[in-house]
């Protein structure tokens, strides 16, 4: 009998010392670790936004190959939910709850432990740019309740969590590091004289305008000027929506005579049989091709010209029928020449 109540004793004593640890133990909690990745903040933030993203690249898939996951909601939104349960790494969910393009990640984390209940924290993905790198800190954070106070007192979570986010942090840099090279590789294969180029497949497009086969270098501010105004005036009156910006359409750019055959036309949502009084209407039809912006000055715009030329001989293409300049940039809005922007499209095959 006195065995029994010693060790009755003993046992209120330790659930007592239990009880003590667990209200006098560490009120918050935060643990995380940091990494530098050879990628742009943009690329980092495309493996974090997504939960779908954090699947791939999370220690967890590896820990338990049988459990169970789910995806609720429109992935990379706030509001998703992926929820997991397996034997190895338990049950739980998490929710993304913020979201700040290239900058940050939230989420909402929820363990479900038996006996214990639900223990809820905050996932943190802080981005810092570094020009063609990021720093990345991963975290989890949130209040101890009773039993994480307690467990604070007889581990190091922190040594624990540690090296799963290290673990996580190095898959992910494997993966953004080789997304950044193959679209730095991609780029490379786009750029021409410092210009990007791309293949586009544009649409039919219909042109009302005026058609001037000889004019001349010096002349065509002023052929450009007329011709848009009284072509938007008589697009006005037969009441025709526009379909883009004012366009020079090239024929030919004759460098001996210096003189271009070139038709100022608007761009419009029409068939290609319109009639407008005054005006002529020219169709080009859908085709591929390249295309490339340019900023500065309408009149000097020839370096995109050479450069898209250098990249069709370079990829073996074929250039056919015209060379369309898309005049985006109102001058009379914007006094500043280096941010008038010139669409150039090369018509290739």
């Amino acid at each position: 009998m006195r065995v029994l109540k010693t060790i009755l004793i003993i046992v209120l004593a330790l659930l007592a010392v239990m009880c003590l640890l667990g209200f006098i133990g560490q009120d918050n909690f935060r643990y995380a670790r940091s990494t530098t990745i050879a990628a742009p903040a943009e690329v980092v933030y495309g493996h974090i936004s997504k939960l779908s993203g954090m699947q791939e690249w999370g220690p967890w898939q590896a820990m338990d190959r049988d459990q169970v996951q789910s995806l609720e909601g429109t992935d990379g939104s706030i509001g998703s939910v992926w929820k997991w349960e397996g034997d190895t790494v338990g049950k739980g969910m998490q929710e993304l709850t913020s979201l700040e393009p290239n900058t940050s990640v939230r989420t909402k984390l929820t363990f479900i432990v038996p006996v214990i209940g639900e223990m809820v924290s905050t996932g943190t993905y802080d981005l810092e740019s570094m020009g063609d790198s990021t720093k990345i800190t991963w975290g989890m954070e949130g209040e101890n309740g009773f039993w994480g106070k307690l467990m604070s007192k007889f581990g190091d979570n922190d040594a624990m969590m540690g090296p799963m986010f290290e673990t996580g942090l190095a898959n992910l840099k494997t993966m953004a590091e080789a997304e950044a090279a193959a679209l730095k590789a991609d780029l490379a294969a786009k750029t021409s004289g410092g210009y990007v180029i791309e293949m586009i497949d544009r649409p039919e497009t219909v042109y009302v305008g005026k058609r001037n086969k000889k004019v001349k270098w010096n002349d065509m501010g002023a052929f450009y000027g007329s011709t848009f105004g009284a072509a938007g005036k008589a697009l006005g009156a037969a009441k025709i929506e526009l379909a883009g910006p004012p366009s020079g359409v090239l024929w030919e750019w004759n460098e001996t005579t210096r003189t271009a055959d070139v038709m100022a036309g608007m761009p419009v949502k029409a068939s290609a049989d319109v009639k407008v009084e005054g005006m002529e209407t020219y169709v080009i039809p859908a085709s591929k091709m390249l295309m490339t912006p340019y900023y500065g000055d309408y009149a000097k715009n020839m370096s995109a010209h050479v450069a898209l030329d250098e990249y069709i001989k370079a990829k073996g293409l074929t250039h056919y029928g015209n060379v369309i300049e898309e005049y985006v940039t109102d001058p009379m809005a914007e006094p500043d020449t280096a941010k008038w922007l010139t669409n150039v499209y090369y018509m290739v095959k």
